[in-house]
């Protein structure tokens, strides 16, 4: 196809100003021996080349790589590194030139060598494996670069050729990575350029972290990982921002693999919170949250406690809930426990996860001998700060709770404190009238209330009014509460003292617990059902009436017969092996940046009405997804229970999925809608997401 030509005449021959002519393609530019012609038809290629076109011109450019010309070969190279990317399968054809120009005296020729090899490993196993065999070379490259230098004009700040040095080392990292003999022949190296290589300038900087990169990538010697981490140690020290946050970066992802090793620099990590740029004070958070351990918790905490005192409002967040994560888990006592999570609800109440309550009420209720204690330390909190929401939560559940330890008291291990009923009641009722109560807060509040009607020796009309006001409120839920308080003054008075008993002591139950608790219920499953004595009949049959939902039978019941075998005439109707139910299809709800969350289902067939839901979160991306939290709700005519999850981290690559479980029993069968909020950290932000499912299988509801 011949090509338009206006204006002067741009081919040989074209004398008009209008001409049709055939033009060079670049096959035959690249086989000319202009070097101008070969050079910009390299450029084509290497900028715009499909891959059609590479596979058609591969060839060409494997002749280009060792030409005579510098000039050539360095376009030539670049190209090859462009087709490696636009088509791996060409590895083969570019194998055997490398080795020759990895003699190259010529600085872009090197370069651009070193960074086709690296392509050609990433992108292809037997290129890796053949390449190990030159990793004595490019130590002896670089070796000759850190002592003779290899050109005075591409050397920076006293540093020879960083570039250079950097892009060898990169490679020697893929050369290392997972393979003993290689990283053996470069270990001796790697010292040498991480002790000799200057740092007053940011080119010594670059190399001397691409040094520690390539040293803890491989399988390096243990002196020498220590060794990178204390250079890291020393970027913490660095007057450069960026350095600093590189360091940051760098220690976080070593902490679980070095963990005592960068303990080691601890307090600087902790020098480096009171950085006033977010983005290195955020990073140090995540370190310094990363190295508590039993060991040190005490200490750590205090630190991240003054912290959160003075941290920017978006960390606030991420600091309160690291610190009670880490009391949760390395907790030394439970008196300690409790005043940590105090101190942080006092400081940053605001700020704290939704489930800090329930832990807390779940610690205090656990914890039988620091009763009075706790309950002491709440009041004064919530006498001196009633704005901190969670901790008036709490305050006021222990305060229902065990009010009457508050006034008898019998703490020792405070100071003596006397409280008068007037002043508990009156600072209850302050909670309920401030503007500043969320509807829960009063809801606790008035519950608070009620509770101690029954542990307050004096008379309870001023309660009874207090709540007999709030039938009339507008907040349905509260007013629901003080409707159902005020008939169990007006009219169940005489159980009112056992309705509002203290809670039982709950047991705090990890996924392995749940994991034991389920297989023993499946095993329970599996075993024959006992013929039911009398009451477990009658039991048995409330609970069918119960979720087949109200009717007149369940409000009228008839009598039952007192006999065994009349009490199951009813059960002998139903089929004694029901065919078995076809499974239900899984579901996926939610995904985001590799985050992906899925729902499988389960009801059992010997309780219709109960659904068991398993959410299932996996992680495809590059990093941990980390602080995981999945929190659900349904509408109030289902009962949900949520079960402890296996675990708050989703690892990445695909690895071992975290799962919970989620109990809804549905005794209307009514259409199930369910709505999930997710809460977690990933790439080091905070992310939440709140959505509703309402295209659940219709086999979970009917």
């Amino acid at each position: 196809m011949g090509t338009l030509c206006t204006g002067t005449a741009s081919w040989p021959n074209c004398s008009t100003s209008t001409c049709w002519a055939t033009p060079p393609t670049l096959d035959s530019d690249l086989s000319q021996g202009t070097q101008a012609v070969q050079g910009l038809a390299l450029c084509t290629l290497s900028t715009m080349g499909s891959a059609e076109m590479c596979r058609d011109l591969a060839t060409e450019v494997e002749k280009l790589l060792l030409q005579p010309s510098p000039y050539v070969r360095k376009k030539a190279v670049l190209t090859a590194v462009h087709m490696i990317r636009k088509v791996p399968e060409l590895s083969t054809v570019f194998l055997p030139p490398c080795a020759q120009l990895l003699h190259e005296r010529h600085h872009g020729i090197l370069l651009g060598t070193i960074t086709l090899i690296m392509e050609l490993c990433e992108r292809s196993p037997a290129a890796l494996k053949h390449f190990r065999k030159v990793v004595p070379q490019l130590v002896q490259i670089l070796r000759t670069l850190l002592t003779t230098g290899y050109s005075t004009e591409h050397s920076i700040s006293g540093v020879s050729d960083p570039f250079l040095q950097v892009q060898i080392l990169r490679l020697l990292r893929i050369l290392g990575r997972n393979h003993e003999e290689s990283s053996e022949t470069m270990n001796d190296l790697l010292a040498q350029v991480a002790t000799n290589t200057d740092t007053s300038r940011n080119a010594g900087n670059a190399v001397l972290f691409e040094t520690v990169l390539t040293i803890l990538d491989i399988r390096s010697a243990a002196g020498l990982r220590v060794l990178a981490v204390n250079i890291l140690g020393r970027f913490l020290l660095n007057s450069d921002k960026n350095i600093r946050y590189v360091a940051l970066t760098s220690l976080l992802r070593l902490v679980q693999s070095d963990h005592s090793a960068v303990q080691r620099h601890r307090p600087t990590v902790v020098e480096c919170l009171q950085e006033p740029d977010t983005s290195l004070s955020r990073r140090a958070l995540e370190l310094s949250l990363a190295l508590v351990n039993s060991s040190n918790v005490r200490a750590m905490t205090q630190e991240l406690q003054g912290f959160l005192q003075s941290c920017p409002t978006d960390l606030r967040a991420d600091c309160a809930s690291g610190i009670l994560l880490a009391a949760e888990r390395y907790a030394p006592t439970k008196r300690w426990h409790i005043d940590t999570i105090l101190r942080v609800l006092t400081t940053a109440g605001a700020h704290v996860r939704d489930d800090a309550v329930a832990n807390l009420t779940q610690l205090i209720g656990g914890a039988q001998e620091l009763h009075a204690y706790s309950v002491r330390r709440l009041y004064c909190a919530l006498a001196e700060d009633i704005s901190q929401q969670p901790l008036v939560q709490v305050a006021a559940w222990c305060i229902g709770e065990y009010g009457d330890l508050l006034l008898e008291g019998s703490c020792e291990e405070i100071e003596p404190l006397q409280v008068e009923e007037e002043e508990v009641l009156a600072l209850l009722e302050r909670v309920l009238q401030s503007h500043m109560s969320l509807p829960a807060t009063r809801g606790y509040a008035l519950t608070a209330l009620m509770k101690l009607s029954t542990r307050l020796r004096g008379d309870n009309n001023r309660i009874r009014q207090v709540v007999s006001i709030y039938g009339s409120c507008l907040d349905v839920e509260l007013q629901q509460r003080a409707v159902e308080y005020d008939t169990l003054f007006r009219k169940y008075d005489h159980m009112r003292a056992a309705i509002l008993e203290k809670m039982p002591l709950v047991e705090r139950g990890g996924p392995q617990v749940d994991e034991e608790a389920k297989e023993s219920k499946e095993a329970r499953l599996l075993e024959a059902a006992p013929v039911p004595t009398e009451p477990q009949a009658s039991k048995l049959l409330d609970l069918l009436d119960l979720l087949d939902g109200p009717s007149e039978d369940a409000q009228h019941p008839r009598p039952l017969d007192p006999s065994p075998g009349g009490a199951l005439v009813h059960l002998l109707d139903l089929p004694c092996a029901p065919p078995p139910a076809a499974p239900i299809p899984n579901l996926k709800v939610f995904e985001r940046e590799g985050l992906q969350l899925s729902l499988s289902f389960v009801r059992p067939p010997e309780t219709p009405a109960l659904l068991l839901i398993t959410v299932t979160a996996t992680n495809t991306s590059g990093g941990d997804v980390t602080h995981f939290i999945c929190q659900a709700a349904v509408p109030k005519s289902f009962q949900l229970q949520l079960q402890a999850p296996s675990g708050d981290t989703v690892p990445a690559q695909g690895g071992l999925p975290m799962t919970q479980l989620l109990r809804i029993l549905n005794p209307n069968k009514a259409p199930l809608r369910l709505k999930l909020r997710l809460t977690y950290t990933h790439f080091g932000q905070s992310v939440q997401e709140i959505f509703e499912v309402n295209n659940l299988p219709v086999e979970t509801w009917q």
